[in-house]
């Protein structure tokens, strides 16, 4: 006679595929996470989460985290990228899920919609343990592109003084940088332009505003290295 139980242990199980989307935002000195309400359980507290939901039927998993980012930001966020998936067998009574997640930026935030609020990426503490590795996977993920790909402009202007975005890239990298040093490297990568416009900065004296370079003006783009102070 078959042992039953036996075949029922090795029975295939479903697996559950989730969205979960890491979009970041400047708030003050540090960058802040886009958090919504989750689900409760248990202890009827309430619960906040990372936006998430399963792809539909018809989508890619890249049309998918567009559409979880949207919804959750009412607009699509100015750069949406694949950091990494996680996977594995939850509790004995749980099928196991796979949770691909996508990082994003967010320029400018706007009002909080309701019931979602954006919290620094310090007072994480609420979110599961789950998903506060997803935030750093993220975090992870977007500083490895911060020397080696322009997401830094995805957060400034369209004209811009080269201390707002030595601020956004000390943002972006978690770290104070050296300001001769990063003003070097970023015309040497000939990222970018110097317009004819200037901007008063307190008391000193205008600054020059720049713009992203076109690629059409740009010689072959090095990558980017700064000294952290």
């Amino acid at each position: 006679m078959p042992d039953r139980s036996s075949s029922a242990r090795s029975a295939p199980r479903g697996v559950t595929l989730a969205i979960d989307v890491v979009l970041f935002t400047p708030r003050g000195s540090e960058l802040a996470v886009l958090l919504a309400p989750g689900t409760a359980r248990g202890r009827g507290r309430e619960r906040i989460a990372l936006p998430s939901d399963a792809p539909r039927g018809d989508e890619t998993l890249d049309e998918a985290a567009a559409r979880v980012a949207r919804d959750a930001l009412g607009a699509v966020p100015s750069l949406l990228q694949q950091a990494a998936a996680h996977g594995g067998a939850g509790r004995a009574h749980e099928h196991p899920q796979v949770a691909v997640t996508y990082f994003g930026l967010v320029p400018d935030a706007g009002a909080e919609r309701a019931g979602e609020r954006w919290v620094p990426l310090s007072e994480l503490g609420a979110l599961s343990a789950r998903q506060r590795h997803e935030v750093e996977t993220a975090v992870s993920a977007m500083r490895a592109q911060v020397d080696q790909q322009p997401i830094a402009f995805r957060l400034v202007p369209p004209a811009f003084t080269l201390s707002e975005l030595q601020a956004v890239y000390e943002l972006l990298l978690g770290r104070r940088l050296h300001k001769a040093s990063f003003r070097r490297s970023l015309h040497a990568s000939s990222l970018v332009e110097a317009t004819d416009e200037w901007r008063g900065e307190g008391r000193g004296r205008p600054a020059q505003l720049f713009r992203y370079a076109p690629p059409r003006r740009r010689r072959p783009r090095r990558g980017i290295r700064f000294d952290l102070l």
